[in-house]
């Protein structure tokens, strides 16, 4: 391989590995896939350096020559599961030999260029009827079911338009919380003559959307991994952008308070089988729109809707037995790593794409405003429950990413080929092949050759 090849190879594997860790691949199912590609055009012992910004990665043309080394910028995109499967659905025709090496660039750099699968609008209704759907599942009515679907729409907008300002995520999830908490109030206020309305459930419902847009999954794989430079970048970004919402939500009920809007403490509900069965319908319905709103593939939105729906179910009975609510999504986000890895190969996505969707309805969004709740009445000694809700808030966000993760393990087949590429790399893949086949080990009809 001269110079010039070796060079384009190391563009292409450099491409692919953007558009997966801005999309929320971790960093070992990234480091994989840039090395399974490289070796599948030929490039032997690659070098490859992943962090939360950039991107490295060298190669030798010949064992006399200087090794060569691109450098590319990670640009943070938005979240885009179209994207994702389409580079995905590459990557594997690449290693199974099925494209040139020119045809792959071309098809990256129309995938990085091309707009998004549905219009803007679509997703953002995607991510109003999300809200709505955790509404439900909380136990809203439909006055609070409209109101935080409202809000959610609101919320997207005006984070939109910052993002366009260049304005940090931060100040968008401060802005985010701010918006859910005032709309609540305001809306309290204008129906408390005619009928009450249950504003903790708006704000709640608003907080997990916000919640789900953070790469708590990307973070906790890459700390369980080994990468912890990345890792310890993404939970830093990850407590940012929580902190954000937690500024943001208790500023809203200052405001609130100086309206004179009583904006109550949500307790955490005690389940029946009847109130199960609608948790389980609003989770189904709020994942799938998620992953509508994120562009994800229509074929997942039904499998994704029935596995949030079999995880929302298995979270609250286990919760019903007082196991506490860590240990309950814990279980819960271990059976969807579980299951996922099965029905992303039958409906051909990658796993992260089911995964994600289906535990936005188990984030810790009444934790951590239930928790505010009681800070905000700290004169009246609520201080320790309020604390203990903000680390229970901590523990269930935990659990959901690691429970998923030690699913992805029991349930990922690890190949004879794939251990030879991976050998070095500790975490399940949850983007990307996992079985390696190259052009120099098949003949000429696609059988592995002498």
């Amino acid at each position: 391989m001269d110079s010039r090849q070796l060079a384009q190879v190391l563009d292409l594997c450099l491409r692919v590995g953007e558009m997966l860790l801005s999309n929320g691949a971790g960093a070992a199912d990234v480091t994989a896939t840039m090395d399974s590609v490289a070796r599948a055009y030929g490039v032997r012992a690659p070098q490859v350096d992943v962090t939360f910004t950039s991107l490295a990665m060298s190669a030798q043309a010949a064992p006399d020559e200087p090794p060569l080394i691109q450098i590319r910028q990670v640009t943070q995109r938005e979240i885009d599961y179209d994207d994702l499967t389409r580079v995905d659905h590459l990557v594997r025709d690449v290693v199974a030999g099925r494209v040139e090496l020119k045809d792959a660039r071309g098809s990256i750099a129309r995938i990085a260029s091309s707009a998004h699968a549905r219009p803007r609008w679509a997703a953002i209704l995607g991510s109003g009827v999300s809200c709505a759907g955790i509404a439900l599942m909380l136990g809203g009515d439909a006055l609070v079911i409209a109101v935080a679907f409202v809000a959610a729409v609101a919320i997207v907008r005006l984070q939109l338009a910052m993002a366009r300002r260049r304005i940090p995520y931060f100040y968008q999830q401060v802005a985010g919380g701010a918006v859910a908490t005032v709309i609540a109030a305001v809306v309290t206020w204008a129906f408390e003559s005619v009928v009450e309305v249950d504003a903790s459930l708006v704000v709640t419902a608003n907080i997990i959307m916000l919640l789900a847009g953070i790469g708590f999954m990307g973070a906790i794989q890459d700390a369980l991994s080994g990468f912890y430079v990345t890792g310890g970048a993404r939970i830093l970004e990850a407590l940012l952008a929580t902190a954000g919402i937690i500024a943001g939500v208790s500023g809203g009920i200052s405001v609130a308070a100086a309206l004179r809007v009583d904006l109550p403490s949500l307790e955490p509900a005690r389940f029946d089988l009847t109130s199960v069965s609608a948790a389980a319908v609003g989770a189904g319905i709020a994942a799938a729109a998620f992953a509508y709103g994120s562009y994800g593939p229509k074929r997942t939105l039904l499998p994704l809707s029935l596995l949030a729906a079999f995880a929302t179910a298995i979270s609250q009975t286990i919760d019903l037995q007082d196991f506490g609510r860590p240990w309950a999504t814990g279980i819960a986000a271990f059976a969807v790593g579980l299951v996922s890895y099965t029905v992303a190969g039958r409906i051909r996505v990658p796993p992260l794409v089911i995964v994600v969707p289906a535990i936005v309805p188990m984030l810790p969004g009444l934790s951590i405003y239930r928790g505010l709740s009681l800070l905000g009445e700290a004169e009246r000694g609520f201080v320790a429950g309020g604390l203990l809700a903000m680390v229970t808030a901590a523990s269930v966000a935990i659990a959901l990413a690691a429970g998923v993760i030690l699913g992805e393990y029991v349930a990922q087949p690890v190949k004879r080929e794939a251990r030879r590429v991976e050998s070095r790399l500790a975490g399940p893949r949850l983007v990307g092949v996992t079985r390696m086949r190259t052009r120099r080990n098949r003949g000429s009809d696609g059988a592995r050759s002498d």
